[in-house]
């Protein structure tokens, strides 16, 4: 039994359950800042779900309080079972468009927090990426020297590993800029590859670049390299008997590092950290729809590989990362809540539309019976999602 893995395994289990009560908990006190706003009459706020543990705080009308159940969180309004309560200040006496607002609130809430972290990064801490060289592309059958050789580059060294997949040392140059610009870590290209410097020196093929090296030793040099034309670099047949081309720069391994991190105008920040939210929103939202499509092989991780993937992020990466990831997270929260299925909050928003078309022939209890409907299948989803987080690869 390794101990050193099963703390490891619990360290994560407790963080994941940290953020997740986090980010519900923040949702859920969006509902709460909306429905006292609206005057709707607030039980209470709990941290944790039942069963109680104590309450904390005693309002004038609202309980605040602590509950075993570390998963999450929640606020108790009058009304919100949809009886038409006496009390004129409970939710379900307010208009439509009122309930409306008070349940996207914890949406709104949710994608603000992904904004204000994603904002903060952008402005303060954003990890540049670094370009370690591994190793430099052999000449053309033409006598070409690769432009990285010709320029006196210097890879790693090999010091293990197979043929197809060998292991080098850090004893190669890194390229900390080109023409001046840092790349940043969380500005994934297409590949989800943190690539943009990679795609720069491919966009400019047959120009001149300047590479800004850190050589092993520590010292640094700007380097002025000629790069391959797009002919050259594609398909340009090598003395080792390939024919995939010598590349733009001629490299043919490469790792990413983390870099210094980039700082940004309060301007930029915000414009940018606009963009990553939208981004974030949308990436799930076509996650989404890749489901619903490929439900029998879902390609998407539930609890049990987000755990993982926590815990990846925790002991191979800096701290910001997992302070990005909560943000992603946060958006992930927003997004689906906003998916029409009881007792999710476009589901109620749904239900809400639909007792407004149809009246009172929406009974209370088939609501209720709806939302229980709902929650079941969402218990059976969660775990159908973690039995292929169990079955696939690395994903126990």
């Amino acid at each position: 039994m390794d101990l050193s893995n099963i703390a490891n395994s619990l360290i994560n289990i407790v963080l994941v359950l940290a953020i997740l009560v986090a980010l519900v908990v923040i949702h859920e006190f969006g509902h709460f800042v909306m429905a006292r706003l609206a005057g709707v009459r607030v039980h209470e706020f709990g941290i944790g779900l039942p069963p109680r543990a104590l309450t904390y705080h005693q309002g004038p009308e609202t309980a605040y309080t602590l509950n075993w159940l570390p998963i999450g969180g929640f606020v108790r309004l009058e009304g919100e079972d949809g009886d038409r309560a006496e009390d004129p200040r409970s939710f379900s006496h307010k208009p439509l468009k009122v309930r409306t607002i008070i349940l996207l609130a914890g949406v709104a809430m949710n994608l603000l927090l992904a904004f204000v972290i994603f904002v903060f990064i952008a402005g303060f801490a954003d990890p540049s990426v670094d370009i370690r060289l591994d190793g430099l592309a052999p000449a053309t059958t033409s006598g070409h020297v690769a432009p990285a050789a010709a320029a006196g580059l210097r890879p790693s060294a090999k010091v293990g590993g197979t043929a197809d997949a060998p292991i080098y040392d850090d004893s190669g140059d890194l390229i900390t800029a080109i023409d001046g610009h840092q790349f940043a870590w969380f500005d994934a290209g297409p590949s989800g590859e943190p690539n943009a410097g990679i795609l720069y020196i491919k966009a400019h093929s047959g120009q001149q670049v300047t590479l800004s090296l850190l050589h092993a030793d520590g010292t640094t040099q700007d380097v002025n390299v000629l790069l391959n034309t797009a002919d050259v670099a594609n398909n340009a047949p090598l003395v080792d008997g390939k024919t995939t081309g010598q590349g733009a720069l001629g490299i043919v391994g490469w790792r990413y590092d983390a870099g210094p991190p980039i700082s940004r105008s309060l301007t930029d920040a915000l414009s940018l950290g606009a963009q990553r939210t939208v981004e974030a929103a949308t990436t799930v939202i076509t996650a989404v729809g890749g489901l619903i499509g490929n439900l029998a092989s879902p390609q998407v991780a539930g609890p049990i590989g987000i755990v993982g993937i926590v815990g990846q992020v925790r002991t191979e990466n800096p701290p910001i990362f997992l302070v990005y990831l909560v943000a992603l997270l946060s958006a992930n929260l927003a997004v689906i809540n906003t998916l029409p299925i009881p007792p999710l909050d476009g589901g109620r928003v749904l239900v809400g539309v639909i007792k407004k078309v149809v009246g009172p022939r929406l009974s209370t209890r088939a609501e209720a019976a709806t939302y229980l409907v709902g929650f079941g299948l969402l218990i059976a989803f969660i775990l159908w999602i973690s039995y292929f987080d169990i079955t696939r690869p690395g994903g126990g």
